[in-house]
């Protein structure tokens, strides 16, 4: 077999093992969920924000201009003065972040919560059910087969 055959049965034979299919359905998966807490946290959360705060409040388009370049004068929002080269201190954008972070870790540890308390109760069913007996030794077994053997030549 030549080093690249070899090579390529080693790829396949990695890339097919159960952890690996599980990790990229783990990955295709939370990539959709960040994408639900993304949108849980734009259109949900913050017009609830909005509401109790009493206007339109945008955390992604709040922002501090730093500094504005010599001779500017084009709209102050901040895809403009990024696309302009002006300082901007963008902290609406990372107090969105930071909420979907939250959320979304809020989100996993209840999962895993609920995971651990799935599987104590899986185990205190094992623990409860009655254990088989254990298998009689084959000595054991050839022995009754032995005695039998005799009382029926005795017989």
């Amino acid at each position: 077999m030549s080093k690249t055959t070899g090579f390529l049965k080693e790829f396949r034979d990695f890339a097919v093992k159960g952890n690996m299919i599980d990790l990229a359905v783990g990955v295709i998966i939370g990539g959709a969920f960040g994408k639900i807490i993304d949108s849980l946290v734009k259109d949900v959360i913050m017009p609830i924000i909005s509401f109790i705060l009493g206007g339109e409040v945008d955390f992604a388009n709040q922002f501090t201009v730093l500094r504005v370049p010599e001779g500017y004068s084009g709209a102050y929002t901040l895809e403009e003065l990024n696309a302009a080269g002006a300082v901007v201190f963008a902290w609406g954008n990372f107090l969105t972040i930071l909420i979907n972070f939250i959320l979304l870790a809020f989100v996993v540890f209840l999962m895993v919560k609920m995971i651990n308390r799935m599987r104590q109760a899986a185990h205190r069913e094992e623990a409860a059910a009655p254990a088989e007996p254990a298998p009689t030794p084959e000595d054991v077994v050839l022995l009754r087969e032995i005695r039998d053997a005799l009382k029926n030549k005795n017989a």
